[in-house]
């Protein structure tokens, strides 16, 4: 195969502001870096990014461009038309685009990452004025890309479906698993407390979860529960519920984290519980599961790829069904055993690794030759 010249489009980014989406391209970056040293990646990024998206590699470079993300009018303008100024300036052979959306006159082949159609499963959790921008850009990036990749079957299906697109022109590569949780199993030290790691968003089902916890809490109130992630838009409402059923002082609300404290979080959970009633993929369960923790999740398409059987499954609108969840987590010691086991063993079906091997055979396959 000839030496690509490969963009990536990361103008999207906010540390600690887009959710999964950055621990998605910050893993699958370092991952290509191990594998690949071969193709000269080029990585556009804004004002907010930071120099260390870049892997530690002589064949990854950064190209800053004069943008922030958090203003979203300007950089989507300049996504769409300062962008494919700086792809052909750079003579890429391919551009990827991570975060939903690609510039539609860029004239380099371009393969675009769906996490998940949202907007039109739940437009209800979309603010009016955004959401005519998700529909119309999201719907020009799906047909200009060349190729498309859905990270569950779930989200291909949907490509394939609200979009009218040829099967063959969406593939499926998920997640990986930070190997930092395996080794996290090794070390772990439960304390009484659940753990659930998600950003404050209407269709993340908080706030059942919080009466769920009231109920078992009235039982055990030695448990307390941690909410980890960035604070979206049903933060306050969270809060405000939290201290309406007399919670606060059980429940612990952190917003984003860095790694490092995301980790000793996972190694001291009792359990952990993803009650989300809609999904692209659901990395944090597959986390969860990696590190030793006993999983209790929603009965929904993508989360069910994700864990398979090695989960606890509920109906994530049946607050009787999660509070039952919640009480065989903190209660059912053989089953915690059984999930921790199958957890693990379930995780290692996934790897960044194996996720940057198939997005490189995409790229290379849509990729057109240029001169080294």
């Amino acid at each position: 195969m000839p030496r690509l010249r490969i963009g990536v489009n990361a103008l999207y980014l906010i540390p600690g502001g887009v959710g999964g989406t950055e621990i998605y391209l910050r893993s699958l970056l370092h991952a290509l870096a191990e594998i690949d040293s071969r193709n000269e990646y080029i990585l556009f990024i804004n004002r907010e990014t930071g120099l260390d998206l870049a892997p530690d590699a002589p064949n990854f470079t950064l190209a800053p461009q004069p943008v922030r993300a958090a203003v979203r009018p300007y950089r989507i303008l300049w996504e769409q038309l300062a962008l494919p100024v700086a792809a052909r300036y750079h003579r890429l052979s391919v551009l990827l685009n991570p975060g939903f959306t690609a510039p539609v006159l860029a004239r380099c082949p371009q393969v675009t990452v769906f996490h998940d159609l949202q907007h039109k499963r739940h437009p209800e959790h979309f603010r009016r004025f955004d959401l005519p921008f998700w529909r119309m850009l999201l719907y020009a990036s799906a047909h200009r890309s060349r190729r498309l990749i859905a990270v569950s079957e779930a989200t291909r299906d949907d490509l394939v479906a609200f979009y009218r697109l040829p099967p063959e022109r969406v593939a499926v590569v998920p997640h990986g698993v930070d190997q930092r949780m395996f080794e996290i199993a090794g070390a772990r030290a439960p304390e009484p407390f659940l753990l659930c790691v998600s950003t404050l968003h209407p269709h993340k089902n908080l706030d059942r979860l919080l009466r769920a916890f009231a109920a078992l809490h009235q039982q055990r109130p030695d448990v307390k529960l941690v909410l980890a992630g960035m604070k979206g838009f049903s933060a306050r409402a969270v809060e405000d519920l939290a201290a309406e059923l007399g919670l606060s002082a059980s429940v612990r609300i952190t917003g984003w984290l860095p790694r490092e404290q995301l980790y000793e979080l996972f190694r001291t959970a009792w359990a952990f519980v993803y009650p989300s009633t809609f999904e692209g993929f659901g990395m944090p369960v597959l986390e969860a599961m990696a590190a030793g923790v006993p999983v209790a999740c929603s009965d929904i398409r993508p989360l069910r790829e994700t864990a398979g059987d090695a989960a606890l499954l509920f109906d994530p609108l049946n607050q009787t069904a999660l509070t039952d969840a919640l009480t065989h987590l903190v209660s059912d010691d053989a089953g915690r055993a059984r999930l921790v086991a199958a957890g693990r063993e379930r995780a290692r079906d996934f790897s960044w690794r194996r996720a940057a091997e198939q997005t490189l055979a995409i790229l290379g396959n849509v990729g057109t030759v240029t001169a080294p």
